[in-house]
């Protein structure tokens, strides 16, 4: 059982105007949440726009989403929506992708991933017989338990000490494996090596291979195979803008172009936010969504841990506009390797490119060809990579070598001609997330080891600061979207306390 409202370790004394820095997916969020609690909101933003990571970069007609391009628990964004009396329905067209993605493998075969149980079942049976379908069943009827077990008393709460993890949910978690490691979890379900793979890979966005991966993580599988993957009209920005509308609408006040140099303190309370471009913002209570180490930096005080802190992986990502169609290549696509724990050990430890590369291969303008100009198409491929602080990459010098070889292996996987097709390109490296204020140059921040999760993992309080809380991918809950989500939730709920969060417009 998650804590109730009247154990939760709130801001003291008044909290009735607050300032939000950032405005991401997890400010946003937590300023709707607090717009629907009675107070006023003010978000400071550096960048021009909201969205945070998840950012964008137009050139030539072409519309890049520079950030996540998976979309799933679209319930989370109208829960903030409902906050404030708006919804999902009004502010966003979602369209639902089918499949969710299409794995393609180095023997030249697909499985594509579809979240209905039917069709999958039907998939799997095609492509690895009866046998392993019946297993993605019981696979499936696993991962909605996890689910919802993590959900509804570990994912959607804030935790003040771990003692409060000694409960039934705790032992129930650990009878149905949850404690164990993701891949033999996953085997326990399927043998296919293929499946097995589809149902792992999401452990690295914790930043964890499923070797080492706890198997309560499997619950991020459940999302992308089981609950969903969904597009906005518009590229993943509508999603932002539609938050960020939604909190004007609600009576918020966003400033973009403002870069937050300096927390006014009196004593153990922050009184005012201050930018480099001379804003100041007078608060009862600020709520900080940049990454760790900045937001320490801007509280002053790092908290005590017993060990450093341990970053996920990193991603190069090439956005190429090209000029012809490869129509056969669906929205989301996993190109895997045929390397697959050496892939892990290459970025985790070794500190070194992969040598036989998996990919997500992202094609937006296969749901919304008005991303791109008329004619022409639009990708987003991401690489896995090691951070900054794991790898000796001089990326200022393997930058342009390692974008080669990616088009080679998008080549020879398919894409064939794919680099003479391109006509506009960028290429984001670990170089350019920490020149955005990601530390170690990783968009994961912060990864999902055991001594990083749930009451472990850095908390949205600091100590020595009464009334400043954290959002973000870096603390409760973690790395994603819709983590990110529910992260500013907590966030809002620490400073307008748990019963008035999350209940719609007041």
């Amino acid at each position: 059982m998650k804590p109730s409202a009247s154990q939760l370790r709130t801001v003291p004394g008044r909290t009735d105007h607050v300032v939000v820095v950032g405005a991401g997916l997890s400010g946003l969020a937590a300023a709707l949440h607090l717009l629907g609690a009675g107070r006023s909101v003010a978000v400071v933003e550096r960048d021009g726009h909201p969205g945070g990571r998840a950012g964008r970069d137009d050139a030539d007609g072409f519309r890049m989403d520079t950030g996540p391009t998976v979309l799933t628990m679209p319930h989370l964004i109208d829960e903030a929506l409902s906050a404030v009396g708006d919804s999902l329905d009004r502010r966003l067209d979602l369209v639902r992708l089918d499949p969710a993605y299409r794995a393609r493998f180095a023997d030249g075969s697909t499985i594509d991933v579809h979240t209905d149980a039917e069709s999958m079942a039907e998939e799997v049976a095609r492509k690895a017989g009866g046998r392993e379908a019946r297993g993605y069943l019981r696979l499936r009827g696993w991962l909605g338990r996890l689910y919802r077990l993590q959900m509804r008393s570990f994912i959607d709460a804030n935790f003040d000490s771990p003692l409060q993890l000694l409960t039934p949910e705790l032992a129930h978690l650990a009878a149905m494996g949850g404690f164990g490691r993701l891949a033999p979890a996953i085997g326990r379900f399927v043998s296919d090596e293929r499946l097995r793979r589809i149902f792992s890979f999401q452990s690295l966005y914790a930043g964890v291979a499923p070797q080492q991966a706890m198997a309560a993580y499997a619950v991020i599988a459940y999302m992308d195979t089981v609950a969903g993957v969904y597009f906005p009209m518009g590229g993943m920005r509508a999603l932002s803008d539609a938050l960020a509308d939604a909190v004007v609408a609600a009576g918020g006040t966003l400033h973009f172009g403002q870069e937050v140099r300096r927390l006014v303190r009196r004593g153990d309370r922050v009184t005012a936010v201050e930018t480099a471009e001379g804003l100041r913002l007078d608060c009862d209570a600020v709520v900080l969504t940049p990454d760790l180490p900045m937001a320490y930096r801007l509280l002053g005080r790092t908290p005590w841990r017993p060990v450093p802190l341990r970053f996920s992986p990193s991603a190069v990502v090439l956005h190429a506009g090209v000029d012809r169609a490869w129509a056969e290549t669906p929205h989301h696509t996993i190109s895997f390797g045929a390397a697959w724990e050496q892939t892990f050990d290459e970025i985790c430890r070794r500190g070194t490119t992969m040598s036989d590369p998996s990919l997500l291969v992202t094609r937006p303008t296969a749901t919304d060809a008005a991303l791109a100009p008329p004619g022409r198409d639009l990708y987003y491929v991401l690489a896995p990579c090691p951070n900054l602080r794991t790898g000796g990459i001089d990326w200022r010098r393997a930058a342009d070598g390692y974008r080669d070889s990616l088009v080679r292996t998008l080549e020879r996987r398919g894409l064939e001609g794919f680099g003479a097709a391109i006509v506009t390109e960028r290429l984001t490296t670990p170089l350019e997330w920490s020149r955005r204020g990601m530390a170690y140059g990783t968009p994961f921040a912060t990864a999902h080891t055991f001594a990083q999760t749930g009451p472990f993992r850095p908390r949205n309080r600091v100590a020595g600061t009464e009334n400043a809380v954290l959002a973000g991918c870096g603390t409760t809950p973690g790395v994603g979207l819709p983590t990110a989500l529910v992260s500013g939730k907590l966030a809002a709920a620490r400073i307008a306390g748990g019963a008035a969060v999350g209940k719609g417009a007041r």
